[in-house]
């Protein structure tokens, strides 16, 4: 068989193992070790398996992940997310769909220290749900809300879904922190414009809930001084050059433990429970980068993404009618895989592309991020809908998309924005 039909056999084979609910980092590592072996052969084949997991798990730049991990791990057993909940409660919970606002808020603070959009939406699913279904919210608008907001975690920097484009494009992962620094506060803004705008537009669909005295506003202020803090000191750091992306990541774990201990808020189970759960997920990520990498291989030998280069510039569309095709196709594959098995599968085909267009590799990380936060809420499948549908039992998926349609459209809006002006997500990182 010549090169492309192995090619095409391979992702055939890829995405059956995939909905035979093979675990996806395995299933790469299957079929590239595979294909590699019989394009070459097999003993080559087998010596990339010790050799790409040993250097991937020792190399320095790849400890960004699990540091960061363990930074929201400590910060999530910490409680913080109730801290930040209440506070923005306090100050605009009196609003007419106040509680979505302060939701919204509390989810962009949460995830300005946390990073996980998984991580979000189930401790939100948990904190401000259960309040907004005490104070009279729809049940479709609250878990809405929930999922929109959850998906903040991957924007807001740090983020690991930023970190692992970095290390998969060789580009500065401090600058791609930073570049999300703008969009992630457009996106709060967006969504709490569009709780706005539901609340105005169905009069009697949102509650309003009583005033906050002054005197518990500030009492609540003072309870966020820990996120605020955190926060300054990760991309204050890395912002003025203090670190590097993986120093900065060691800092964050390290800052958000002493800050959990000082508070009394981290006790010995709970230090256990963030630790056993930064190595669960670190040992989760690690796999599907591993199998991506041996994929890799086999993309190489096969060419796939010259071809793919060679297919879309060949098209006649223009550079922007390809990157349109390559937003639809990530629309697409957010309905079947999460966010980090869809970036280390495609950032490695679709990046060449990307660059031949000449599409700035940092603006293009930010978008990526963007569709594949899209994808998280995205009907008929989104991985945020199922980790609240885990969380909320009583509510059902159609109850849960509801609420989510119209933050899917302040998304794909927020998307054009970005695209037709890429200076929001460039000015930070040209500052550097």
């Amino acid at each position: 068989m010549d090169t492309n039909t192995v090619a095409i056999l391979g992702f055939v084979a890829l995405f059956t193992l995939m909905l035979l609910r093979v675990p996806v980092g395995m299933a790469m590592g299957l079929v590239g070790v595979t294909g590699f072996g019989y394009l070459t052969n097999h003993e080559a084949a087998l010596k990339l398996i010790g050799q790409t997991s040993m250097r991937t798990v020792t190399d320095y730049t790849f400890g960004i992940i699990p540091m960061f991990l363990l930074m929201g791990a400590f910060v999530t057993n910490a409680g913080i997310s109730r801290e930040l909940f209440r506070a923005a409660n306090a100050f605009v919970g009196h609003w007419r769909g106040g509680l979505g606002i302060a939701t919204i808020a509390a989810c962009g603070g949460f995830a300005a220290i946390c990073g996980s959009s998984v991580a979000t939406a189930a401790t939100f699913s948990a904190v401000a749900y259960p309040e907004m279904r005490r104070h009279g919210y729809p049940m479709s608008f609250a878990t809405g809300v929930i999922a929109a907001g959850g998906t903040l975690g991957i924007m807001i920097p740090p983020s690991t879904v930023f970190a692992v484009y970095g290390i998969i494009t060789q580009q500065d992962i401090g600058k791609l922190f930073i570049a999300g620094v703008v969009p992630g506060i457009l996106a709060v803004c967006m969504y709490m414009a569009t709780v706005t705008v539901i609340g105005y537009a169905k009069p009697g669909f949102l509650p309003e809930t009583p005033r906050a005295p002054w005197s518990e506003r500030w009492a609540a202020l003072r309870d966020v001084w820990a996120t605020l803090v955190l926060f300054a000191f990760v991309i204050g750091g890395l912002y003025g050059g203090l670190f590097t992306a993986t120093e900065a990541g060691g800092m964050g774990a390290a800052g958000a433990f002493i800050i959990g201990v000082a508070r009394k808020r981290l006790d010995r189970d709970g230090v256990k429970r963030a630790l056993l759960e930064a190595t669960r997920t670190s040992a989760a990520v690690f796999t599907v980068l591993i199998g991506a990498l041996l994929f890799g291989y086999f993309l190489t030998i096969t060419q796939v993404p010259q071809k793919v280069m060679e297919f879309l510039t060949g098209l006649g569309l223009g550079r922007y009618g390809v990157l349109a095709v390559i937003m639809v196709m990530y629309l697409v594959l957010g309905c079947l895989m999460d966010a980090m098995a869809m970036i280390i599968l495609t950032v490695p085909i679709i990046f060449p592309v990307v660059t031949a267009l000449g599409f700035d590799p940092i603006w293009f990380g930010v978008i990526i991020v963007m569709t594949v936060e899209l994808g998280l809420i995205h009907p008929p499948v989104g991985m945020n809908v199922f980790v609240i549908k885990s969380m909320v039992k009583e509510v059902d998926f159609t109850t849960i998309f509801k609420g989510v349609l119209p933050f899917v459209a302040t998304d794909i809006l927020r998307l054009i924005i970005l695209i037709a002006f890429p200076i929001i997500a460039l000015w930070l990182p040209s500052r550097m």
